[in-house]
C-alpha cells in the first residue's frame, strides 16, 4: 500500500485542510500499518507554473532545446507523475482560494495530466489512464457550498472531481469542513464534523 498526501494551503499552522489532512492519515496509518507514505507540501516546495518549456517535456510540442534548467523541469515532472501513479491513496489537502484550487496545487495537477501515462487520446474521445486508485480530498472553505445559492459557485470540488475522472479515478471522497470564515464557533463545529466522517471514508474504501 503506498499513500501521497499532498497539502497546498498557504496558511501553515493555521490551515484547516493540514490540520483534517494529518488527521485522515493517521486514520490510514492506523488502518494500513505497513504502508509507504510520501509527503509533498506543493508551498514549501512549490512547482513552478506550467509553461510552454516545461510542457515540451512530456507534451509533442515547438520548443527550443532544454537547457539545464529546462532538463531539472522535465525530470520533475517526471517524478511527479511517477510519485502519482505508484500510489494506492492519494490525500489531497484542498483549500477553496477564489472559488477554486490554490494554484500551487494547480501546478501540480497540471504535471500529472500526461497523455500515455495518466490518460490517453482515442477516436472516442480522452480515456483515462489512473483508474483503480483511491482520492480523497480534504476540503475548506469559507462559505457553505454544498447547497444553494452559491453551490453554483463551486469550482473547486467540482474541477478536482472532474480533472481525476477524466484521469480515470472514480473513487473520489471528500472530507469537508466549510464555513471557515464565519466565525470561531461555526469553523469549529465544522471542523470536528469533517474529522468525525473521516473513518467513514477510510472504512469506505477499505471495502
Amino acid at each position: 500500500m503506498n499513500i501521497l498526501h499532498i497539502d497546498s494551503s498557504i496558511l501553515e499552522d493555521d490551515s484547516v485542510t493540514r490540520q483534517i489532512s494529518a488527521e485522515v492519515m493517521t486514520g490510514l496509518v492506523e488502518k494500513y500499518p505497513d504502508a509507504t507514505v510520501h509527503y509533498r507540501d506543493v508551498v514549501k516546495n512549490e512547482i513552478r507554473h506550467l509553461t510552454g518549456a516545461i510542457a515540451a517535456g512530456f507534451r509533442p510540442m515547438a520548443s527550443a532545446p532544454a537547457d539545464n534548467d529546462m532538463v531539472q523541469e522535465h525530470q520533475l515532472s517526471e517524478q511527479l507523475v511517477s510519485e502519482f501513479l505508484a500510489s494506492d491513496i492519494i490525500v489531497i489537502g484542498a483549500p477553496m482560494y477564489n472559488f477554486s484550487v490554490p494554484s500551487q496545487l494547480k501546478s501540480w495537477l497540471d504535471r500529472l495530466a500526461q497523455a500515455g501515462k495518466t490518460f490517453k487520446y482515442t477516436e472516442k474521445g480522452p480515456v483515462g489512464l489512473s483508474g483503480g486508485r483511491t482520492v480523497i480530498v480534504v476540503s475548506a472553505r469559507g462559505g457553505f457550498y454544498v447547497d444553494q445559492p452559491i453551490a453554483d459557485m463551486d469550482f473547486q470540488e467540482r474541477y478536482l472531481q472532474t480533472f481525476f475522472k477524466f484521469l480515470g479515478i472514480t473513487d473520489i471522497h471528500f472530507v469537508r469542513a466549510e464555513g471557515a470564515s464565519k466565525g470561531d464557533e461555526i469553523k469549529n463545529r465544522e471542523i470536528k464534523n469533517a474529522k468525525s466522517s473521516i473513518h467513514t471514508v477510510i472504512d469506505a474504501i477499505a471495502g
